[in-house]
């Protein structure tokens, strides 16, 4: 039987992305392996980037946007509108090793591919922020939103580029066979694609959005003879 989440785990877990020095110290470290893995992957094409890309996630992979995750909770706003809003309005940062991991990619000459499910219709004000936040490679061609699924857009960047190295929050971020299937199918998928992670898949930690919020818990159950 599923679980309802109750405010209490939502607080808890938004409490934890924005506030704990835990996730500062899991995107720092998800970034200095990303960095070692793209020097690595530019030294073996020769030292140079060309017709290498970097697909990387926004949302809780460069962008922090905790401050509309407590807006919502405290409010009990949280939907489409508000988050719409966020991303013409918010004022986000950048997570901790963002700037000189891109920063880096850019130097090196590897493209870099913004990939996100952002609305579309909000690319404007989606660009003008990673801009403002001093990314590299910020245009219209680079920030590629909500549209074709994630999967379609990763095959088309694909076509002109060789992918070296992929970052997100979500597992769909990386393969389209994690998207829109249950709990259990993706830690099967999990385990068969045990390999890429931390080579050319690299995962941030993200405690307040997956498909595993909904999932039953698993107390240990006593048994009767224990004292």
């Amino acid at each position: 039987m599923t679980q309802a989440r109750t405010p209490h785990d939502h607080a808890m877990a938004i409490r934890y992305q924005q506030r704990s020095a835990e996730v500062k110290a899991l995107q720092r470290q998800s970034y200095a392996l990303a960095t070692l893995r793209l020097k690595a992957a530019v030294d073996a094409a020769g030292g140079s980037g060309k017709g290498l890309a970097v697909v990387s996630d926004i949302d809780e992979t460069i962008l922090d946007n905790s401050a509309i995750m407590a807006h919502a909770m405290v409010h009990q706003g949280d939907n489409v509108e508000t988050w719409k809003l966020w991303e013409r309005e918010g004022d986000p940062h950048l997570i901790p090793g963002a700037a000189d991991f891109f920063a880096l990619a850019d130097r090196l000459g590897v493209t870099i591919f913004y990939v996100s499910d952002r609305f579309d219709e909000n690319k404007l004000a989606t660009i003008a922020t990673l801009s403002r936040l001093g990314l590299p490679q910020v245009c219209a061609a680079h920030v590629q939103l909500f549209g074709p699924p994630k999967a379609e857009r990763r095959a088309a960047i694909e076509r002109e580029h060789r992918i070296i190295l992929q970052l997100g929050d979500t597992l769909h971020d990386f393969h389209g066979a994690f998207a829109g299937i249950g709990l259990d199918d993706q830690h099967k998928l999990t385990e068969h694609h045990a390999d890429r992670f931390g080579e050319d898949w690299i995962v941030f930690p993200n405690a307040a959005h997956g498909t595993w919020m909904e999932a039953e818990i698993r107390p240990w159950t006593a048994s009767a003879t224990t004292r």
